[in-house]
């Protein structure tokens, strides 16, 4: 994987195959359309999730509590695309991935920094999070903050529409966006049979979803 390449990449979390559904929703592929690399921030449970998102772009993960065996599932095996933590440098933007990043704070041991350290071995200009199922950006402390949420259990309701979220990475600079499966225009919640279905193109992200706001600005006002 040639990273200079690499200008968008599609960011997502949670989706908790098979709990969640036979398979990821149809309207996911369209929002994938054209990225350049794929970061799963972890509660993937069954492996063959990475496998699908192989036919779009090149997959990295994180392991969630749900690969190690929570909630009595099986613990998933090692695999050569799933790390604790993951950190990788793209085009001069530094990013880590890990699936949960405790905030609000409790120092002096839950801060910021120490889970940069801890995790990522050092600095970071972009940290991929999940876990919490609820999509956010925020910049706590300098470093941008993203959780896409869950394609598939949004908020931990039942299985619908969720989220998803796309990374722009041009001239050293990085933006973030979530996108919101259900404003692609398709109808109720029906997850194809075809991991890949052929021949869509992305569409015009339209919108934020109606929660991310709350959820950035309360890690900003408590961190």
């Amino acid at each position: 994987m040639n990273e200079r390449m690499i200008t968008r990449i599609g960011i997502i979390s949670d989706t908790h195959i098979p709990e969640a559904g036979a398979a990821l929703p149809d309207p996911l592929w369209e929002a994938f359309a054209g990225v350049d690399l794929i970061l799963h921030a972890g509660d993937i449970h069954d492996l063959k999730v990475l496998d699908w998102l192989e036919r779009v772009a090149p997959v990295r993960g994180v392991r969630g509590n749900g690969e190690d065996g929570s909630g009595g599932r099986a613990r998933q095996p090692d695999d050569h695309r799933l790390k604790r933590a993951d950190v990788l440098t793209i085009n001069g933007i530094r990013i880590g991935v890990v699936h949960d990043v405790p905030l609000p704070e409790v120092p002096p041991d839950w801060t910021l920094e120490c889970t940069v350290q801890r995790e990522f071995g050092g600095p970071v200009d972009v940290i991929v999070c999940g876990h919490t199922h609820i999509e956010g950006i925020a910049t706590v402390k300098g470093i941008m903050i993203v959780n896409p949420g869950s394609p598939t259990l949004p908020h931990n309701l039942a299985p619908r529409y969720g989220t998803v979220g796309i990374l722009d990475i041009a001239g050293g600079n990085v933006t973030a966006r979530i996108v919101p499966l259900w404003d692609l225009g398709y109808d109720g919640y029906a997850s194809g049979s075809t991991p890949v279905p052929p021949g869509l193109t992305a569409q015009v992200w339209r919108g934020s979803g109606p929660w991310w706001g709350q959820w950035s600005r309360k890690l900003s006002a408590e961190c």
